[in-house]
């Protein structure tokens, strides 16, 4: 009995080290897809100070018309916006998006947005 309580103890210990990724609440995600949309920079970075949210833990989880939130900013030419959330991304997962093929190929290769794409995606 002694066996069971203490291995079920110390699953239930490693278990509480273990942390999910964060996942965006659809009121939270919609403010987020309206502050890019609006390139409200500002806002975008008090909402996600507020809510103690750092964006590259939430990012794959925002999804704003069916679209992730750098290529929603593109759409939008919300150029501040889309440069505060490329900052805040790891290069690696900037350069492996494929949003500057997307732009390409969706008629927006002229955005600004994409050099700065190109340039975190070198760093």
């Amino acid at each position: 009995m002694k066996a069971k309580l203490l291995s079920l103890a110390t699953v239930i210990a490693t278990t509480s080290f273990i942390s999910a990724p964060v996942v965006a609440d659809d009121q939270l995600a919609l403010s987020i897809c309206s502050y890019v949309a609006a390139d409200n920079k500002n806002n975008l970075r008090k909402t996600l100070s507020d809510n103690r949210l750092r964006l590259r833990n939430v990012y794959d989880g925002i999804v704003c018309d069916g679209l992730p939130l750098v290529r929603h900013a593109i759409k939008h030419n919300a150029a501040d916006a889309a440069g505060f959330i490329i900052s805040q991304l790891p290069g690696s997962q900037v350069a492996a998006s494929g949003d500057v093929e997307w732009a390409t190929s969706n008629g927006f290769g002229s955005s600004a947005i994409i050099n700065a794409i190109k340039e975190r995606s070198a760093s």
